[in-house]
C-alpha cells in the first residue's frame, strides 16, 4: 500500500552533487526504515544508504561513506540522498525502499518490501 517516487537524477560531471528524493504515500511514514540502492547495467543491485524511522540512525556502503548523506523529513514523507564528489562508478538506476519489518536502518534488501521506480545518475569523466 505504499507507493515510492525518486526524483533529482541526471547527468553529472565527475567531483559534481546531486540530490536525489523520495517521496512516500502512506501515514505511517515515520514508522519505516528507509533505504537507497542502486544497480549498474550488468551488474547486481547494490546497497548505498538506508535511514532508521527517525532519522537518528544511517547507515552507509563503503564505497560511498564520507561523499553520501542520507536523512529525512518525516513531515513531508520524503527521504533523501544527497551526493557529492560523484564519480563516473557511481553511475547507475538509484531506487529508494521502504521497509514495513523494521524502522532500525538495515542493508538487508530482503527486508524492504516496497520499492520506486528509480532514477538514472550518470556522472561522466
Amino acid at each position: 500500500q505504499v507507493q515510492l517516487v525518486e526524483s533529482g537524477g541526471g547527468l553529472v560531471q565527475a567531483g559534481d552533487s546531486l540530490r536525489l528524493s523520495c517521496a512516500a504515500s502512506g501515514r505511517t511514514f515515520n514508522r519505516y526504515a528507509m533505504g537507497w540502492f542502486r544497480q549498474a547495467p550488468g551488474k547486481e543491485r547494490e546497497f548505498v544508504a538506508a535511514i532508521n524511522w527517525s532519522g537518528s540512525s544511517t547507515y552507509y556502503a563503503d564505497s560511498v561513506k564520507g561523499r553520501f548523506t542520507c536523512s529525512r523529513d518525516n513531515a513531508k514523507n520524503t527521504v533523501y540522498l544527497q551526493m557529492n564528489i560523484l564519480k563516473p562508478e557511481d553511475t547507475a538506476v538509484y531506487y529508494c525502499a521502504a521497509s514495513e519489518t523494521t524502522g532500525w536502518a538495515t542493508y538487508r534488501s530482503n527486508l524492504y518490501h516496497y520499492w520506486g521506480q528509480g532514477t538514472q545518475v550518470t556522472v561522466s569523466s
